[in-house]
Formats: structure tokens, C-alpha cells, sequence
């Protein structure tokens, strides 16, 4: 369907240390009769057991929590629910930490003043499989990026394929997202990990979110 619907109720387990956030997101999804709040946590590890016990479709995580950074929160999640889609939900833009993050394999993320029918759509889209964020938090207008990616000598190409992988995404995920066959998304990689001077692609994502391409 073309609202990222998946024709069943999307489960979702929000893990934040603030009560009221769990209370906000279940406001703002009362009316979709397709998605719900399953379960809440205040911690990461409460997060990761709750994960694991109820096998929720996405999991909302609060970039900032008490007991461990989302970077090292989100393998933790992704490994008591695979299947589970995990996306950080969060007030802060703080780069460094949504990049370490999504290098991680966070499969997206959104700012927690979304309103009810972009907090429900994006909820849809994120246990449909796809790539969900804030608009708000892509990289440099359009001009800067050009200018950055051309300081580099990246292309185009090269950069939507190391954004892919900044979400975590394999080289078959990012393959069918750009249209493109492995293979190629494979040589843009390992071009892309030549000219920022890194040895892996998380490296190569570090990189880029140094230079403010990401």
C-alpha cells in the first residue's frame, strides 16, 4: 500500500526514561486502529528483555537513556528482536550520537514533536521495512552538500550509497532502495571508503558524519 501500511496491527515497545513520552505516543496513535503501544521501558536492559519477551514490529528508542548509549543500545535490541525495526525517537539533534547510532543499525529516526498522523505513518512505513527521517534532520542544504561532496571528489552515488549504510542497512537492502544491483552498490562503497581514507564502512560512515555529510 502506498501509506507503508503492512494490513496489521504494528506493535510497537517505546523505550524512554520519561513516563510521559510512553503516555504521549499512545495519545497520538489512539485513533489508528492498525498501531498500538504494546509495552514501555525506562531503561535500555528493561528495553532489551522487553524487546525479546514481546516481539514488537518497531521499537522507538530514546537516544539518550541512563544505563547505556542508543549506539550500544541498538545491536542489544536488534539481537533479542530481529525482526523488530528499530528507531530512534528523540528531542536532542545531537549528530554524533544519531550517527554512532545508525551506524549501529537503527533503521531510522524521528523528533519527538511529530504530530499524530506523521508519528502513525511513520510508524507504518518503519514496520514495513523502510527508512524513516525526520526531514528536519538531513544533512546540509543542498548548495553546502554539493560543495562538501565535491571538496572530496565523492559522487552523488557514492554518498546515497554510504547514507544507506549509515541506517544500517546490508548491500542487498541498499541494492533495492537505489535501484541498483549489488555488485555496483558494492563498487560505489569501496570507492566511497577509498576517498574518505577509511579501511570499513563504519569507518567510512564516521567519516562522512565528520565532514557534515550525514
Amino acid at each position: 500500500m502506498a501509506d507503508g501500511s503492512t494490513g496489521r496491527t504494528v506493535r510497537v515497545l517505546v523505550v524512554d526514561d520519561h513516563p510521559v513520552v510512553c503516555d504521549g505516543v499512545s495519545t497520538l496513535i489512539r485513533r489508528a486502529e492498525d498501531v498500538s503501544v504494546v509495552g514501555s521501558a525506562r531503561t535500555a536492559r528493561e528495553g532489551v528483555d522487553l524487546a525479546g519477551a514481546l516481539r514488537p514490529d518497531v521499537v522507538l528508542l530514546d537516544l539518550r537513556l541512563p544505563d547505556l548509549p542508543g549506539a550500544q543500545t541498538v545491536p542489544l535490541l536488534r539481537a533479542a528482536a530481529p525482526d523488530a525495526r528499530v528507531v530512534l525517537f528523540t528531542a536532542f539533534e545531537d549528530r554524533n550520537a544519531l550517527s554512532a547510532a545508525l551506524a549501529a543499525g537503527a533503521h531510522g529516526c524521528l523528533l519527538k514533536d511529530v504530530t499524530d498522523t506523521d508519528l502513525v505513518a511513520q510508524l507504518r512505513l518503519a514496520a514495513a521495512g523502510r527508512r524513516v527521517l525526520d526531514p528536519r534532520l538531513n544533512g546540509s542544504a543542498p548548495a553546502q552538500l554539493q560543495a562538501r561532496l565535491f571538496g572530496l571528489s565523492l559522487s552523488r552515488r557514492e554518498y546515497d550509497v554510504i547514507r544507506s549504510a549509515a541506517t544500517g542497512r546490508t548491500n542487498p537492502e541498499i541494492a533495492e532502495e537505489l535501484g541498483l544491483t549489488r555488485n555496483t552498490v558494492k563498487t560505489y562503497l569501496q570507492t566511497a571508503m577509498h576517498k574518505l581514507g577509511a579501511r570499513n564502512r563504519v569507518e567510512a560512515i564516521r567519516r562522512a558524519q565528520q565532514e557534515q555529510l550525514l
